[in-house]
């Protein structure tokens, strides 16, 4: 009994040392090696527990809660193959830069590589997906309580990007009521019990370095870049970029209101490309660019300075330009690089945009998926919040749509798999308390079916807009042969989404139209949770965005 008792200690101090470094959410699976872990979060006031029976989804949930929140979250796991679900997850935190912090259970040493029941090599399990792993001993007294907060401090005070991975072996028993033993192993603690910081705290690296030629490099001409960013930095980046009357390229994750939108159709136009030739100087806010046409000007833009601002470590420009990596987020940067007011230098960009306005209320007259991108802004909740799934989706409204300035938008873009789009989105809802609107295709939603119950919970009326377009659409962009298209590739689900729906308690509806839709949305952010299932003809969305890609460019 005193060794559970002592299981628990160590577990208590463990956690007690997340709530140091800005861990508010845990997120936690049920299982039994995990128990002390799971108690010990239970037990302390200062976090928030969510649980969900499904590890690969728990995983997605703390994703999206770190998303929205801006904070590390933990997810707590027990050993086996409950480690393994985690790896989509954190491969996508690693490429979008959230911070996790995985706690696994583990078996004790002489339990692995035995034969033992649900025993599995965990030590390195993450390899290069994780910043960095503690292997933790087996809980012993013989260990001061100062060694395991000494050595979880190094491990998460050097967290500046991804997810990190704690593995913690534990011996049987792993209940019992606490019997009071070992109080001295945690009081030798003392004071740091009653203080917020860590026990060891390491002083932040200096700031963001100033451009010694900015003076000079801001009369040029220039070109803006706007990737993955925050929405206020997406707001300050397009008014920066007015005022130094730069182009600004937008991606649909840059949420800066695309001043200059359509621009992942009409950057193909040969004046498009022939006025971006005069450009001096590219200014790049983040990456994870989705527009085919936008990655083509990364790549053939032949400037002799890109400057590429991102708070990720590492090489994120895939063009290897030559110029100034800068690791800081866009609002520091922007704050020691004040722009001055000029005129537009490339005015031609503005008249292709506004033509290729025209072209596209020329052509979505009928409904489908390519108008259901370029009017959703017509379905935004007020102070509400969209996530945009992979795939077609998000290629549509990057291509089609203008959404607003600021409206916070997210999605899963690091490695942009179709997996825990729904429990990512969750987690964002339950970060910020705000009405979600959720875009995703049927295939992506049948393979997180199991994170709708995750939404049971959510805390303000949540939309899940299901287009059903029979399948992985976004093949019929590619040169897939077309007698093995739906077989091996686009695979449409045989599924009755009104069931699944049922299933978890969801409210359903289904559309055909654009009014019903429109209606069924509306009606949606007035009750609870509501899946929509909009069904779409086929490859017809796919095939919109091709022939507008095509006319465009002879415009």
């Amino acid at each position: 009994m005193s060794h559970a008792t002592f299981n628990r200690r160590w577990a208590t101090v463990l956690i007690e040392t997340l709530t140091r470094h800005d861990i508010r959410h845990v997120c936690i699976a049920p299982g039994s090696r995990s128990a002390p872990l799971a108690l010990a979060v239970a037990a302390n006031p200062k976090l928030v527990c969510h649980t969900h029976f499904d590890e690969r989804g728990l995983g997605f949930l703390a994703l999206g809660l770190a998303k929205s929140s801006g904070q590390r979250v933990a997810i707590v796991v027990t050993s086996g193959t409950a480690v393994a679900n985690l790896y989509p997850s954190l491969v996508e935190a690693r490429q979008g830069g959230e911070k996790l912090v995985a706690v696994t259970a583990d078996r004790p040493t002489e339990l692995i590589g035995c034969g033992a029941n649900q025993a599995i090599e965990q030590t390195g399990i993450f390899a290069s997906h994780v910043s960095a792993a503690l292997n933790l001993p087996r809980p012993t007294p013989d260990i001061p309580a100062r060694w395991l907060v000494s050595a979880l401090d190094m491990l998460l005070s050097g967290q500046s990007h991804g997810a990190v991975h704690i593995n913690c072996p534990f011996s049987e028993p792993l209940y019992g009521e606490d019997d009071g033993s070992y109080r001295a192993w945690v009081d030798e603690l003392g004071e740091w019990w009653h203080s917020p910081s860590p026990w060891i705290h390491y002083p932040a690296t200096p700031g963001v370095p100033q451009m010694p030629d900015w003076f000079f490099a801001r009369q040029q001409r220039g070109v803006v870049v706007a990737g993955r960013v925050s929405a206020a930095e997406g707001q300050q980046i397009a008014e920066w970029a007015g005022q130094l009357g730069w182009p600004l390229l937008s991606d649909v994750l840059s949420q800066t209101g695309q001043p200059l939108p359509y621009s992942a159709l009409w950057l193909g136009h040969p004046q498009a490309r022939q006025a971006l030739n005069d450009a001096q100087l590219v200014v790049q806010f983040g990456s994870s660019l989705t527009s085919r046409n936008l990655l083509q000007f990364q790549q053939q833009c032949q400037v002799t300075r890109w400057w590429l601002i991102d708070p990720a470590p590492g090489q994120r420009d895939p063009a290897f330009h030559r110029g100034i990596r800068v690791q800081a987020r866009a609002e520091a940067w922007l704050a020691c690089h004040p722009a001055v007011a000029h005129q537009s230098w490339c005015p031609q960009l503005a008249i292709l945009a506004d033509k290729t306005r025209r072209c596209l209320s020329r052509h979505l007259t009928s409904f489908g998926e390519a108008q259901l991108a370029a009017r959703l802004p017509e379905l935004l909740p007020e102070k509400g919040v969209l996530f945009i799934g992979n795939s077609l989706a998000i290629r549509l409204v990057d291509a089609l749509s203008r959404l607003p300035a600021g409206y916070p938008l997210y999605s899963n873009r690091g490695a942009s798999g179709i997996d825990g789009l729904i429990a990512t989105a969750a987690g964002v809802q339950r970060g910020l308390g705000q009405p979600l609107l959720l875009l995703l295709g049927d295939l992506s939603a049948l393979y997180d079916i199991n994170s709708l119950a995750l939404l049971q919970q959510a805390s303000a009326p949540v939309v899940v807009l299901l287009v059903n377009n029979q399948g992985g659409q976004i093949f019929s962009l590619l040169p897939t042969p077309e007698h093995q298209r739906e077989r091996l590739f686009t695979l449409p689900p045989k599924v009755d989404f009104s069931q699944a729906a049922a299933a978890f308690g969801l409210n359903y509806r289904r559309a055909e139209s654009w009014p019903a839709l429109s209606e069924a949305v509306r009606e949606g952010f007035t009750r609870g949770v509501t899946l929509i299932e909009a069904v779409c003809d086929g490859d017809a969305g796919a095939q919109s965005l091709a022939d507008l890609l095509s006319e465009v460019i002879t415009l």
